[in-house]
């Protein structure tokens, strides 16, 4: 299905949120897939009407009916985290690790701490038909992700232990 119809699409300029991009996630203590989380807001009309035009000509090609909470794009008032109102959000994984480069295209490590939930990136994606024991979706398969800009940092912040630990200094250790 997804051969006869063009089911890529570029977002950009969009915030990234729950990135598992260098590891795979882990749920319930099984490991997962390589994710993300976009953000698009709802006053980018185009690029949520791009994505609704790709959801349809799916579900049109598949001849199946799949209700709202089976897509992969979802309404963020629906949800309770800090950031995401007036947002739709775009879940989408991969088994194989997605390409992560920095804006000048270089590519990225984990250790480079570039990529973080409350970043702007643009990303590459792609949708298709489930249809397996699992039931019926539209899921959308990540093949990209490049850093664009910093953003406010979405969730806990890391917390600074450092004033609960004593000053040691050499000659404690005599």
């Amino acid at each position: 299905m997804s051969n006869e119809i063009n089911t890529r699409i570029t977002l950009k300029n969009v915030r990234l949120s729950f990135p598992s991009l260098f590891k795979k996630a882990m749920f319930e203590g099984k490991e997962g897939k390589y994710e993300a989380t976009f953000l698009i807001p709802k006053s980018d009309k185009k690029v949520y009407d791009l994505i609704q035009s790709k959801i349809k000509e799916l579900l049109d090609s598949s001849g199946f009916k799949i209700s709202k909470d089976k897509l992969c794009l979802k309404d963020c008032d629906d949800v309770e985290y800090a950031g995401y109102a007036d947002h739709w959000s775009l879940k989408s994984s991969n088994s194989r690790r997605p390409t992560v480069m920095d804006s000048d295209k270089t590519p990225l490590t984990e250790e480079d701490n570039r990529i973080y939930a409350g970043c702007y990136v643009n990303a590459i994606v792609d949708f298709w038909v489930q249809n397996n024991s699992y039931g019926k979706r539209i899921n959308s398969n990540l093949l990209g992700v490049q850093f664009l800009r910093d953003g406010e940092s979405l969730g806990a912040a890391p917390v600074d232990v450092t004033e609960l630990f004593d000053d040691l200094s050499a000659d404690d250790f005599d």
